[in-house]
């Protein structure tokens, strides 16, 4: 029996050691203080996926107010942050250039409707000269005609000569094409004068059109309200400033309501449309947004939409305030949700210490998480529901792969 003891204990030890060695738990251990870490059980509930962005409350609309025509400012009627109504005067330009402008139109346009007028009167004078020319020319065609006449009746009796006769012949002839080229040249001479008043009268109307534009860019140089609400902004602030054409001058907001302009991280864009609601509290109470527009344009890898009240409007909202909106992504369905926590900065998802029924150990495994929102993952895979795990932070845990929970 000695023998055997002294033989069968070395090779207890020697076996229980292969076996620790191939069999045993080798995962690197950490002591935790229970009281020290959040522990939360997974759970199959209802989930909805959100995002929370931040808005201001802005007016409803917003118009602004560019100066068409540049120039200096020579009165100022309203003040930034008083209320206007629809036509009130805000200011008055003063450009000189411009008033220059409309005096050389102006001067064109007499000079036109001169050229106009005296062309009229040639073509009158004309007309007249040419009746007295065909008077002058029927008067001679007929004296012509009757000499000729009768010198025809004398030559058969022999009583003039062949000469006289052709004479008088010849005259009444030349009388006659005279008369016809006279008309010729009437016709010739009545076509170009009625091209040149077509002329005038087109070029007439095109300064009349010019000067009646450029009286219009006076008209533009006194500001008005074009609708009634709260000038919120004017530029020009001094009397004798100078604005360029296109700069803007100011904005009015309608105050009839109000809606809310938030930014939205770029990572979702693809994934906001129309008509996605959200909803925030404000004095207790909760409401509901729809988005109405959206700006895709990217600034500081944020982009904007608008959202509208979907119901009621708070009635002490303000202009300028912040609401933090929870912007749903999606329908409501159920889901096994795990709560949200500091873990999740050091797995990334991808793996959870998940607590073992004894309460006395917790082990690491592999996850996979999908949509999320303010307070809740979704679990795709690695738990299920009663499964006690893990979330405060696990930047102290290092690389332990097994935390004795003390």
């Amino acid at each position: 029996p000695k023998k055997i003891a002294l033989i069968a204990i070395p090779a207890l030890l020697v076996m229980l050691t292969l076996y620790n060695i191939i069999f045993g738990n080798h995962d690197t251990k950490l002591n935790v203080q229970k009281e020290r870490i959040i522990v939360s059980t997974v759970e199959r509930s209802d989930f909805q996926e959100f995002i929370p962005v931040t808005g201001t409350v802005i007016p409803i609309q917003t118009v602004y107010i560019d100066a068409l025509e540049g120039g200096r400012v020579e009165e100022i009627f309203v003040e930034a942050g008083n209320m206007v109504k629809a036509d009130d005067t805000i200011l008055r330009l003063e450009n000189t250039n411009l008033l220059l402008d409309i005096s050389r139109q102006q001067a064109s346009m007499l000079d036109q409707k001169n050229s106009l007028r005296n062309t009229q009167l040639q073509m009158e004078k004309q007309k007249l000269e040419l009746f007295s020319t065909l008077a002058d020319l029927d008067y001679l065609i007929n004296r012509t005609q009757r000499i000729y006449t009768q010198n025809e009746t004398l030559l058969q009796n022999k009583i003039i000569s062949r000469q006289e006769y052709e004479e008088s012949k010849d005259d009444y002839e030349y009388n006659v094409r005279k008369r016809e080229l006279a008309i010729l040249t009437a016709k010739q001479d009545s076509i170009m004068k009625a091209i040149q008043v077509e002329q005038l009268a087109q070029s007439l109307k095109r300064v009349e059109a010019n000067l009646k534009i450029a009286k219009k860019r006076i008209s533009n140089l006194t500001i008005i309200a074009p609708v009634s609400g709260q000038l919120t902004s004017l530029n020009a602030e001094y009397v004798g400033e100078i604005t360029s054409p296109g700069e803007r001058i100011g904005q009015i907001d309608i105050l009839d309501g109000f809606k809310i302009r938030a930014g939205i991280d770029e990572h979702y864009l693809s994934r906001i449309l129309t008509e996605l609601q959200g909803e925030f509290d404000f004095g207790g109470e909760t409401y509901r947004l729809a988005i109405k527009k959206i700006f895709p344009e990217i600034i500081n890898g944020r982009f904007n939409v608008d959202l509208k009240f979907v119901d009621d409007i708070p009635t002490d909202i303000r202009r300028g305030q912040t609401v933090h909106i929870r912007l749903e992504l999606g329908d409501l369905s159920e889901a096994v949700t795990l709560a949200r926590g500091g873990f999740y900065q050091k797995t990334g998802g991808q793996w959870i210490f998940v607590v073992d029924p004894s309460d006395d150990f917790a082990t690491k495994r592999e996850i996979r998480l999908g949509r999320k929102n303010t307070e809740f993952f979704e679990v795709l895979s690695g738990l299920e529901p009663g499964d006690r795990v893990v979330t405060s932070s696990y930047e102290t845990f290092g690389e332990a792969e097994r935390l004795i929970l003390n």
